[in-house]
């Protein structure tokens, strides 16, 4: 595992300097990246799909990218612009939806796609968390004329909303079974509670018990409606980044879902995912470079405030990025002076080394919402920007 140092940054800094960057950006860095989905691959049991989270990658570039090392065309979305932009790359994508969307959007979506690509919809898993919402989306499909697939939300102890199961779960197969136009295409059990909780007398144990326990008796009611076949065949997704490397064989789930960890923003520094490197980093050009702290208006405060503080004070081309500086080191956000998106203000150590046109870097705390901030994305080759990608539209 490459160690960030200071060299490191340097490096980089250089690389985008000779590149002429001179605005903010986000920084891949593909060696890394390559390594993180190597590790996730081999970590995978032989007979495990894996499912690409779009959202947390959401550069059509980036996505191509994983998909062909990870030898995969599964790809889970989480709205109906995205699911569109992921089809406009990549036509044969098998999306799973990662959320249930509300049938108005829905309805767009399938009024908006081309005639000429109406095969399409046949490769999206639309996910249904409870019955009135199946019923909804069966109605769109009379409407519509077109075939639906559904994964079924099964609630595995997030309690985020889903189905449990028992009656209910066992009406919904039921309909299921009936209708020649909505068809169940799998499960999915999403879990990312079980790491966060606290270890508290073995209560992560027997909540991943429990969890698992909860998924298989939904696969049991659907055995008995659906036959064995269909059950093993059918998408049995379970996983996320938090959770990936928890799932040694395919007795429940078939194929797992992650995205974050390949680019592992700090959030994601977790004790299970401490092999992953982080791969993604925010660039930001400094503009102004002062060897003391100057609040505003303090040369009226008549002394109040005392002499100034003995620091570095800079203020970089944009900011207020859910990300944490790490180069150069001992840079800190201030709390008197605030934060701002247009420049915004750190302080650092007084003997700082930095200059106007340097760049400082942070890692972001997440990645889904803080790629779509960038208009570029700039490619880090361990030597030089070998390329600068483009990001999705933004989407909620």
């Amino acid at each position: 595992m490459s160690r960030l140092t200071r060299d490191y940054f340097i490096g980089l800094q250089k690389a985008l300097h000779k590149k002429a960057i001179g605005e903010p950006v986000l920084v891949i860095d593909m060696p890394r990246l390559n390594r993180n989905i190597d590790k996730l691959r081999a970590d995978l049991p032989a007979d495990m799909n894996y499912r690409i989270v779009a959202k947390s990658l959401p550069v059509p570039n980036l996505l191509s990218h994983i998909a062909k090392r990870a030898g995969t065309d599964r790809f889970m979305s989480f709205n109906a612009v995205m699911t569109r932009q992921v089809l406009d790359h990549m036509p044969r994508a098998d999306i799973l939806h990662g959320k249930p969307f509300a049938v108005a959007a829905a309805a767009q979506f399938l009024q908006d796609l081309p005639k000429s690509r109406r095969a399409q919809v046949k490769q999206i898993q639309w996910l249904i968390d409870s019955p009135a919402r199946y019923q909804q989306y069966a109605k769109l499909a009379r409407k519509t004329g077109h075939d639906l697939q559904f994964n079924l939300e099964i609630d595995v102890g997030l309690h985020r909303g889903g189905l449990t199961p028992g009656p209910e779960l066992e009406k919904l197969l039921r309909a299921l079974a009936a209708n020649r136009q909505c068809h169940l295409a799998g499960f999915m059990g999403y879990e990312p509670h079980l790491p966060k909780l606290p270890n508290l007398q073995g209560w992560p144990a027997r909540a991943k018990v429990g969890a698992w326990s909860l998924y298989d008796a939904a696969l049991n009611q659907a055995r008995a409606i659906f036959g064995e076949a269909h059950v093993t065949n059918m998408t049995r997704n379970m996983g996320g980044s938090p959770t990936i490397r928890m799932y040694k064989n395919t007795d429940l789930a078939n194929e797992l879902a992650a995205g974050s960890a390949l680019v592992k923003p700090s959030d994601f520094d977790t004790p299970l995912l401490r092999v992953f490197e982080a791969a993604s980093f925010i660039a930001a050009p400094v503009l102004k470079v002062s060897r003391n702290v100057n609040f505003p208006a303090a040369e009226f405060a008549d002394g109040l405030l005392g002499a100034p503080p003995s620091e570095t004070s800079i203020f970089t081309h944009g900011g207020y990025w859910m990300a944490t500086p790490v180069f150069p080191k001992g840079l800190a956000y201030n709390d008197i002076f605030g934060r701002s998106t247009n420049q915004d203000f750190m302080t650092g150590p007084a003997k700082l080394a930095i200059e106007p046109d340097d760049f400082i870097f942070l890692r972001p705390h997440q990645s889904e919402a803080v790629f779509l901030q960038f208009p570029k994305v700039s490619v880090f080759d361990g030597r030089k920007i070998s390329e600068i990608w483009t990001p999705f539209s933004v989407s909620a």
